[in-house]
């Protein structure tokens, strides 16, 4: 058994990017807006994070090519075992997972993972407190050393890198080429502007309630893609936002459905919750998950599955998100507007 076995968190009680870490064979520590260690150290300490450098630093100099990680999800449970690769880098494809930057990645070799039936111990087995840490107990070292290490070494995935912001303009003509009417296109340019100062604004003072984002940022949003008050059905039954195709507002003719999130929560773990409202209602195609300025889109398959079709951060919109998998900004937008069709 490796000398050094490292634990690594996952994101937080209301943030879950394990499946990222398994899928693209990292680990992640953040806030990454600040550029590569240790040129962001004293940016970090400006921003009030002072104990973060410490954490940067064990993640990018003291763990070692060779090191053994274990993934810890919550207080209790392990997703994943693997073995350090290489050295620290800085990729700015993890520069918006679901509204965290987290752009400090070092490779692993995962030997072992299950997202489904992860390895529980007890809440003291595993530290909490800093992202990366050395893992002490005996408990959780004896386990490790029981797991099988594979004898062939597969390379590992290529990490993409991240998409270009794109502009408003640029957006515009996407919406437009797709049908979309240059009227709402204009109110589409104007609110967008207007809902980034208003959540900076937000988060400058008091962060909103639920219901206060949904009323100021996500309706103006909605009402300028071209959703008009009679096909938005705002707290219909237990549906933050029910849009649909005509009336009357029944199941039948129900299009999407909007779930949303307080700001600055994760948007995309709203999708279980959506998803819940859409069963049983197989004229909706499409759930939107928001916190009123990062949306995430999500388009019916034939096998009536959801998948995650487009992201989007009105404050930095960008062209796609190779690491989520999915397409951005241009699509986001076009998804969500009233002449997209689930077949487009």
């Amino acid at each position: 058994m490796p000398t050094t076995i490292w634990q690594q968190a996952s994101g937080d009680t209301d943030r879950d990017y394990s499946d990222l870490c398994v899928r693209w064979s990292v680990i992640l520590n953040g806030p990454g807006r600040f550029g590569a260690w240790p040129d962001c150290k004293q940016a970090v300490i400006d921003s009030g994070q002072t104990r973060k450098p410490s954490d940067l630093q064990r993640f990018a100099e003291t763990m070692a090519d060779g090191d053994d990680v274990v993934l810890r999800r919550g207080t209790r449970e392990v997703v994943a075992v693997g073995q350090i690769e290489g050295i620290y880098e800085w990729n700015d494809g993890f520069g918006d997972i679901d509204g965290w930057n987290i752009q400090h990645v070092r490779r692993v070799r995962w030997y072992w993972h299950s997202l489904s039936n992860p390895k529980t111990f007890n809440t003291w087995a595993l530290k909490q407190g800093d992202t990366t840490q050395k893992l002490t107990s005996q408990e959780v070292r004896k386990w490790v050393a029981t797991l099988p290490r594979p004898t062939r070494r597969n390379p590992l995935p290529k990490l993409p890198s991240a998409s270009e912001t794109i502009s408003l303009s640029e957006v515009s003509r996407h919406l437009f080429d797709n049908g979309v009417a240059s009227t709402a296109i204009t109110q589409v340019i104007g609110v967008v502007d207007e809902l980034v100062r208003v959540g900076d604004w937000y988060r400058r003072t008091k962060i909103p309630s639920e219901h206060e984002a949904v009323a100021t940022l996500v309706v103006p949003l909605l009402r300028a893609l071209g959703w008009t008050p009679q096909k938005m059905g705002i707290e219909w039954n237990h549906v933050d936002v029910a849009l649909f195709q005509k009336l009357p507002r029944i199941d039948e003719n129900l299009r999407v459905v909007v779930e949303a999130k307080r700001m600055n929560l994760s948007c995309l773990s709203a999708r279980s919750q959506a998803l819940g409202y859409a069963q049983g209602r197989n004229a909706c195609h499409r759930l939107i998950v928001t916190d009123g300025l990062r949306y995430g889109v999500y388009r019916r398959n034939k096998d009536k599955s959801f998948t995650l079709h487009a992201y989007m951060n009105l404050a930095r919109l960008r062209d796609e998100y190779p690491i989520l998998e999915c397409h951005g900004a241009r699509e986001a937008l076009l998804s969500m507007a009233p002449e997209w069709s689930s077949e487009a």
